[in-house]
């Protein structure tokens, strides 16, 4: 009774979390204006809108490369601090965890204000260059990234690099040919959470970004609030295929892991 029960608390969160989405992945493939409206038939005509209109096109391609860019600074920079904060002494160690932690507890709204108060109000740096949006983005993802690495550090045999370098190995071979190969699915999987927390971010993006720039979750929340029924149903197809393409991702780095692991 009590195995049964567990699996149906399981089913019914799981089908609280998909059902919405799943839904919402239904009525991008018809005619509908409204959800839960009258569907109107099949048709592809919300994902040709999506890719018809110029404003839409450049939003997505701009929200990606963002994304991209700044998670990748972010992963350089997480790596860098979460192999420096392992060899650290204790109290130091120590230090750089508990600071790491502090973005990531605190409120997305309290970051991106402070951030926009730091760098466009105190050092006048100009929103135009995308300067503010890009270190926004990077304050905002480096913790996770750092947390997602941590943990391989720690699984880590710590005399690994010492042992290298006793061999014959430089510094820098011990670091690149010993030490990173061991925190490669850290990398990865932190490198993955930045870009999502990069694409869903909004109250960072609000308070950092160009006027003339809009990224996914700021334009989503305009369009709904204007008239514009097509731009709407569009965002119902883009938001199906950012859907698809996490469950591709995802399940793509399972098999690719799982794969590592037999050939173990």
């Amino acid at each position: 009774m009590k195995k049964t029960l567990k699996y149906l608390w399981l089913v019914l969160v799981l089908l609280f979390i998909y059902v919405p989405i799943l839904v919402l992945a239904v009525y991008s493939f018809t005619n509908a204006t409204t959800v839960g409206g009258s569907t109107g038939g099949f048709s592809f005509k919300n994902y040709l809108n999506l890719f018809a209109n110029d404003e839409m096109r450049g939003m997505i391609f701009g929200t990606v490369a963002l994304a991209l860019v700044c998670s990748a600074i972010s992963t350089v920079l997480a790596t860098c601090g979460a192999i420096g904060a392992f060899y650290s002494k204790r109290v130091t160690k120590s230090l750089i965890g508990n600071f790491n932690q502090i973005p990531v507890v605190n409120a997305d709204i309290v970051t991106g204000f402070s951030i926009c108060i730091l760098l466009i109000v105190i050092l006048k740096a100009d929103k135009s260059t995308f300067i503010p949006l890009g270190i926004g983005h990077i304050v905002l993802t480096a913790p996770f990234v750092y947390l997602s690495i941590l943990p391989k550090l720690k699984q880590m045999d710590g005399s690994l690099y010492e042992a290298a370098l006793d061999l014959g190995a430089t510094p820098a071979q011990a670091l690149f040919k010993v030490v990173l190969p061991q925190l490669i699915p850290g990398i990865a999987s932190g490198f993955m959470l930045a870009v999502t927390l990069s694409l869903d971010d909004y109250f960072v993006t609000t308070y950092t970004k160009p006027s003339t720039f809009d990224t996914i979750s700021t334009y989503v929340v305009n369009a709904t609030r204007g008239s514009q029924t097509e731009i709407k149903t569009a965002l119902w197809a883009l938001s199906t295929l950012i859907f698809v393409l996490v469950i591709v991702a995802v399940v793509a780095m399972n098999v690719i892991s799982g794969k590592k692991r037999r050939e173990v």
